[in-house]
């Protein structure tokens, strides 16, 4: 049994198979997901467990390079946007961040090695979370 960090096995993984700008997104509840990505659902009822305590969760091991968001993001739900850049900072150090129009966004979800589902009922709280190399 593992001592430390991530005790879900799927997420967990998922993050050990990933190379570099290798992806995994991090989603509200209402995101679609892509039937050819994995889909780690870890949404119970409205708000849990959260976008932003799944985050830290995920940032606890991976190495992050990039962030990618949709530009809707910032206006719409604001609060929780300024805590994912908040969480990221804290948790990994400055990181490239990249807007993309929502539609694209979703777009590019497609190609990530795993999609995670919170129980998020903010707009656009979504996020895709790029692999750095920690060397």
């Amino acid at each position: 049994m593992k001592k430390t960090g991530l005790i879900n096995s799927s997420i967990s993984a998922a993050i050990a198979g990933m190379g570099h700008t290798d992806s995994i997104t991090v989603c509200d509840s209402g995101l679609p997901i892509h039937e050819n990505v994995q889909r780690i659902d870890l949404a119970l009822v409205k708000g849990v467990p959260t976008f932003i305590e799944t985050v830290e969760a995920v940032l606890l091991e991976l190495k992050v390079e990039e962030i990618v968001v949709a530009e809707e993001f910032e206006t719409a739900s604001p609060v929780v946007y300024e805590r994912l850049l908040e969480a990221v900072e804290k948790l990994n150090g400055a990181v490239k961040i990249t807007k993309l129009a929502h539609e694209d966004f979703k777009t590019l979800t497609a190609s990530s090695k795993a999609i995670i589902r919170t129980g998020e009922f903010t707009p656009y709280a979504n996020v895709i979370l790029k692999s750095g190399v920690v060397f």
